[in-house]
């Protein structure tokens, strides 16, 4: 089962690297949010990710494993700041650290249960 896990989280940080590097103009059906719906989905990927890798018995700790997701995220930023067809944006990047932090809350409050 981990294995499998494993698998859907490694697809899925792909799936987001290249909608990441994608032209924004390219992917109508996300072009068409507002500012405000561009962050909750900012959100929810990350809150998405990070919840499914909390389950994926990395060998690391969960705050290391926060801070690569989060890395990971900056990252992509910083690619936006150089793409002609991206912006570079720290409400991005404050939307993507609520999502995780979210993730790690719910995977807590699901442990603790």
């Amino acid at each position: 089962m981990i294995s499998v896990l494993r698998g859907i989280f490694f697809i899925s940080i792909i799936l987001i690297l290249y909608l990441s590097l994608v032209p924004a103009s390219e992917l109508y059906y996300i072009n068409a949010f507002s500012f405000i719906g561009d962050k909750i989905l900012h959100g929810i990927v990350f809150f998405y990710i990070s919840f499914l890798g909390m389950f994926c018995n990395f060998k690391i700790k969960h705050y290391i494993f926060m801070f690569v997701v989060f890395s990971f995220g900056l990252t992509i930023e910083i690619v936006h700041y150089f793409h002609p067809y991206r912006y570079f944006e720290w409400t991005d990047l404050l939307a993507n650290f609520f999502g995780i932090i979210f993730s790690r809350a719910a995977y807590y409050l699901l442990q603790k249960n």
